[in-house]
This record gives C-alpha cells, structure tokens and sequence, in this order.
C-alpha cells in the first residue's frame, strides 16, 4: 500500500471513529430527552384544579421563553445566536414557524392529558414519530443508501409503534365517558401530526449548520406569539386574561418549571435529531412515553382502582410503542446514508447561499474556533430568569394533587444522572456544537 493511500485508510478510520462518537453521543441525547420530556409534562396535571388548558399552556410558554434564552446564554453565550443569524438568516423564519406549531400542539396535550390522563395521552401524541420518518425519508434523503437490514428495523419499529398506539386507544375508550374519551385522542393525535410537521424546521436548521442553541431561541418569537394570541381568543380580552392569570398565581412558579424542564429535554431532542436525523432522534426522544406512564403511575397514581386487564393494555401498548421506538433509534446511520446527507447539505447550501465550511458541522459536530465567552447581556439573561423563578417560588403553594414522593425523587435522580451522561458526551464530542 502507497504512502497515500495509507494516509486515505487512516482518515477514513478517523471520520468512521468520529461518526460512532456521534452517533453515542446522539443515542444518549435522545435518552435523556425522554427523561426531561416526560418530567415536563407533569405540571400540567394542575388542570385538574380547574385552570384552563389554555391558561397552563401560556405559562408553560413563559417558562420556556425564559429558558430558551437563558440556557444559551449559559452554554455558549448569546454571541452564537447572533453568528448563526448572520450565517443562515432564512431559518430565523423557519424557527418562528416551528414555534408556531409547537405552541398549538402543547395546547392540545394539556386537554388530552385532562380527559384521557398523562398516562395514555403520551404514547398517542408520540405518533408523531411516524411523521418525523416520512419527513426525513421524503425531504432530507435519511435513510436512502442504509443497508437493508437497518431499513427494515426502522420500518418494523413503526409498525411496532403503531400497533402499541392501537392498544392504548383501545384501553383509553374505556377510562372515561365516550365523548371526553375520543377528545382526549383526537387532542393528543393532533398534537402529534403538528409536532411531526414542526421536526421539518428543526431538519432544515441543523442540515444547514445552524447550532440547535441558537435555534430554540428564534423558536420563543413563535411559540409566545401564538399562545398570546389562543390566549386572548380564549379569555376574550387582555383583561380578563390578566384576571386568569392572577387567579393562578400560587401556581405559577409550577407550569413556567414545566416549561424550563421541557426546554432541557428539547435541547437534547434538537441534539439528537442533528446527529441522528429525525427519522432515527425523534423516535428515541419518544420514550418519554414511558417516563410520562412512570410519572402518571408511580407519582400521580393515575392506574389506581383501574381492572388488570385495563393496567395490562396500557402498560403493554406503551411498552410495544418503546420497542418500536428502540428498534428504529438503533438502527446506526452508515456511510452510505451518510453520504446522502451530505447531498440534502448541498442542497440546502446552493438554495440558501450558506457557507460550505459553516454547514460542514451540521454532520461532523466539530468545534468551531469562535471564543464562547459571556458578554453582560449573558449574564442580565441569567439573573433576570433567576430572579424570576426566585420570586415565584416564594408565593408558590404546593398544588393539593396526592403525590408519592419517594417515586418523585427516585424519578428526578434517575433524570438528572442520565442528563448528565449526556450532557458529558455532547461536550467531549462537539462542546455542545
């Protein structure tokens, strides 16, 4: 073998190397979005006390409005923001449509969550998971040139995943009355095809180079937009809306922590559909559906009083659904896959005019050279949002709902120690690029 092409092995051992680093890394993000996805939902069982969906859903839209921007800011500094926006200015409109979608589809899961339980509705919004893989296969060339092998578990894990819904919307018709029951499903399937649209944004972004930091924090424009505005619709008046929110104000301080949590789980998602695609992070994000039953079961005691044979069709179908979702997660992204990235990255830089070398990262997850240092802005955005959350917690009472708290904190520790996994590899691989 020549000197040059010993010298074309080794760097294709290299680039085989980096791509399995990736890859983990990805794998990892999307475990632990499942964790803080799932945590994040819990809040909003408060409807039961009376407030309105649309009401939680608005100051769920203010916690993450607050941790859209203030996470960045902590990472990375908001100077990345403002290099992305420069670089690729077209997905600042992208960011705010995704917001948009994203806003309508919380909105919907806090009425499923009302009339067929947290539980249930999680695995029936997760369909949103067959989405994200007809999107990434039809729009960004995922999955063209895997192996046979890997193609058929990505599609058996659908069809996994479809019987698993089947069998808990069975199980949810019989929980409730017949009209609250199919509201509850028509909610939580809504809000699934709205959030398999919104990974379309997310795709673009990242093929485009974009960091996902960045991206969440055009995403806030959107989503507090929309829900100011569902919000008005639904009160009839800024008035009365302040009159609401006023009502609420022993529990603000829990629906915007919802929003603060869902945001952590939403950073590793962004992650994992970067290094994953869609097809492969948005389907591993979605064993939240198993955090969500664990909470809904363990915390909130939501399968209390039900028959075995209702308990069994629940836990079953969510576990088939977390089959699938493995199965398709795990099918890893070859070369040859690789290599039809690379043509929807060439796609995305001729229509959009981006710089090759900045959507280089978009698949290889490298460093770039720019100072990640923290301007006073940063560190206004950190004490704002702490302050904040300060002041709420001293007016806050603890919602009368029955808790058991030793599955809660056994459930936060399991969070926070795959967060930390995570968060480790991400940076040891690309220092949160």
């Amino acid at each position: 073998m020549t000197t040059a092409e010993n010298a074309q092995a080794a760097e294709a051992q290299v680039d085989a190397n980096r791509l399995r680093k990736l890859q983990l890394a990805g794998i990892l993000s999307g475990f632990a979005a499942g964790a803080w996805l799932g945590a994040a939902e819990a809040p909003t069982k408060l409807v039961n006390l009376g407030i309105s969906p649309v009401i939680i859903s608005l100051l769920m839209v203010s916690g993450v409005f607050l941790a859209r921007w203030t996470l960045p800011a902590l990472i990375r500094g908001t100077a990345q923001i403002h290099a992305d926006a420069r670089q690729a200015p077209h997905l600042i409109l992208w960011g705010v449509l995704a917001g948009c979608l994203w806003a309508v589809a919380n909105t919907l899961t806090v009425y499923a969550i009302r009339d067929i339980g947290l539980s249930i509705a999680f695995p029936l919004w997760n369909l949103n998971s067959l989405l994200g893989i007809f999107w990434g296969w039809l729009l960004f060339r995922e999955l063209r040139g895997a192996e046979t092998r890997r193609l058929w578990s990505v599609l058996g894990g659908a069809v996994v995943m479809f019987f698993g819904a089947t069998m808990l919307a069975f199980a949810s018709s019989t929980q409730s009355g017949g009209a609250a029951a199919a509201r509850g499903i028509v909610s939580a399937l809504a809000a699934g095809a709205l959030w398999g649209t919104m990974y379309i944004p997310y795709r673009k972004a990242y093929l485009s180079g974009m960091n996902p930091l960045s991206f969440v924090a055009f995403f806030t424009v959107g989503e507090l937009g929309m829900m100011l505005t569902l919000a008005l619709v639904e009160t009839g008046s800024a008035a009365s809306l302040l009159s609401q929110l006023a009502a609420a104000r022993d529990v603000l301080f829990w629906l915007m922590l919802g929003g603060f949590v869902w945001v952590i789980g939403d950073l590793f998602q962004q992650y994992a559909a970067k290094y994953l695609g869609i097809s492969r992070g948005i389907p591993l994000s979605n064993t939240n559906q198993l955090w969500g039953l664990l909470w809904g079961v363990l915390v909130f005691g939501e399968l209390h009083g039900r028959s075995a044979a209702h308990s069994a069709k629940i836990v079953g179908g969510s576990l088939l659904m977390a089959a699938g979702a493995g199965a398709i997660a795990l099918a890893s992204v070859t070369r040859g896959e690789h290599a039809n990235w690379r043509e929807a990255i060439e796609r995305e830089v001729t229509r959009y005019g981006i710089g090759r070398d900045y959507a280089k990262s978009a698949i290889t997850g490298e460093a770039d050279d720019a100072s990640v240092g923290r301007s006073w802005l940063d560190w206004l955005f950190l004490a704002f949002t702490s302050g904040v959350f300060a002041y709420l917690a001293a007016v806050a009472r603890t919602p009368q709902i029955a808790l058991h708290w030793p599955a809660l904190i056994l459930l936060s520790l399991a969070s926070l120690l795959v967060l930390g996994g995570a968060a480790l590899s991400l940076y040891q691989t690309t220092r949160f690029r």
